[in-house]
């Protein structure tokens, strides 16, 4: 269970995967705080891993190099406390260069908010 931005408690996982990608769509960054664990642990491919709420937030406020899109869901899966979802992001670049990437994320969820995240791209690396 969480409390999102409105103050609405939501029990279900898979809504708040959807609120996560809502509120980093719509880059409203100090919503992050109400999906994400304080001791979030996110492992993204080509950085070290992001260790605390307060990392999390420099890397999407400063680091990130996407500027805007939208990510659409195929599939969120959920399993007690696990869960997984699959998609397509859209959008540009800081630098104006066009972006369509195929995600995958999987989640541990602990006292309601996404205790740790893992992100797959599907392109080819090894």
């Amino acid at each position: 269970m969480y409390a999102n931005s409105n103050s609405q408690i939501l029990t279900d996982y898979s809504a708040l995967v959807i609120e996560l990608f809502h509120v980093v769509d719509s880059c409203k960054w100090e919503s992050l705080t109400d999906v994400f664990h304080s001791n979030i642990i996110y492992e993204r491919p080509g950085y070290n891993a992001f260790v605390g709420i307060e990392r999390l937030l420099k890397f999407y406020q400063m680091e990130r190099v996407i500027a805007s899109g939208k990510h659409y869901i195929e599939h969120i899966t959920i399993d007690g406390s696990y869960g997984a979802c699959w998609g397509r992001f859209i959008g540009v670049s800081k630098e104006a260069c066009q972006i369509d990437e195929l995600f995958a994320d999987v989640y541990s969820f602990e006292k309601g908010k996404i205790k740790t995240r893992k992100t797959h791209f599907f392109r080819p690396a090894v």
